[in-house]
């Protein structure tokens, strides 16, 4: 099995919109970061009467962009991937100025309920004022003027996740669950690594052309990059059981082996995304822990 390669190879340009497939143009904000690479993409889908996916972070050059973009055209649909706020803010604006019909998966909550005096960590990225006017069923299309997508629940990264696939042109609006610059934060308890498994199972069933993600450039192999993606995942897992064989106790400890190489920034998301993992392992009962799996919690092997 070929190992996982990321391709960190993007030009975001930032305010212009650039065609990256057929009647697909793509805006990328300007809200760099260690957790959002080059900015999130917003995709405009159509010609005449378009589909916007993903409108944004609350950034006003952006919605500018995205007006200057969409110029002499109607949006007659606002698709929404999640409810992160570097996805879904702007889609409640742009709904109201162009009357297009906000659609998603459903509003934003959590993989599970919060353990007894656990806090969430990602609270304040989620965006809970986000109510769509479609909640879209897994599978259900939705057609425009020239384009239909076909919604594709995804979670893993949040509950409430889903791709949209563009009917007849074998791409897939992949969002955060596949991107071709870096693994999704699957991260407790918006996100679940069960659900994330299980979705990139589903989408190995498909076949498509390449996905166009919610950060970077695209990807160009999905079926082997999906593939590649689930094997790392996998070597994940073994390398928390081998932390915990080696007699690591602690997220703590693990993250400083595991993540050695990777910069410190992001060494809270690598936590969380251990605490992913080990959750999966307590529920399949391969691994033990003190009470419920916490990003403090004590666990050893079975």
């Amino acid at each position: 099995m070929a190992a996982l390669q990321f391709d960190t190879n993007f030009e975001p340009a930032h305010g212009e919109a650039v065609t990256v497939g057929p009647n697909v143009q793509r805006i990328t904000a300007p809200n760099s970061g260690p957790l959002t690479f080059a900015g999130t993409n917003s995709y405009i889908v159509g010609t005449d009467t378009v589909a916007v996916i993903d409108p944004g972070p609350q950034i006003e050059s952006h919605y500018q962009a995205l007006e200057t973009a969409l110029q002499g055209r109607t949006v007659s649909h606002i698709f929404v991937s999640h409810t992160h706020k570097d996805h879904s803010p702007l889609a409640k604006r742009l709904a109201e100025q162009t009357g297009g019909v906000m659609v998603a998966e459903g509003r934003h909550r959590s993989a599970r309920a919060l353990h007894v005096g656990e806090v969430n960590p990602l609270a304040e990225s989620s965006d809970m004022d986000f109510v769509p006017d479609i909640m879209a069923a897994d599978g259900q299309v939705i057609a425009g003027d020239g384009w239909s997508l076909r919604t594709i629940h995804t979670p893993g990264h949040t509950a409430n996740h889903a791709s949209f696939a563009l009917e007849g042109e074998d791409i897939v609006f992949s969002a955060d669950h596949v991107m071709a610059w870096a693994t999704s934060i699957v991260a407790p308890p918006d996100g679940s690594m069960s659900d994330f498994m299980i979705s990139l199972n589903k989408m190995l069933e498909r076949e498509d052309r390449f996905y166009l993600p919610g950060h970077g450039g695209p990807v160009l192999e999905p079926a082997k990059f999906c593939r590649a993606l689930r094997t790392h995942r996998k070597m994940r897992e073994a390398a928390v059981l081998e932390r915990l064989r080696k007699g690591d106790r602690t997220i703590k400890d693990m993250v400083k082996v595991i993540y050695r190489d990777t910069d410190e920034r992001l060494h809270t998301a690598a936590g969380l995304s251990l605490l992913a993992h080990l959750e999966d392992l307590v529920a399949r009962d391969i691994v033990e822990t003190d009470g419920t799996p916490s990003i403090t919690g004590s666990y050893i092997p079975r």
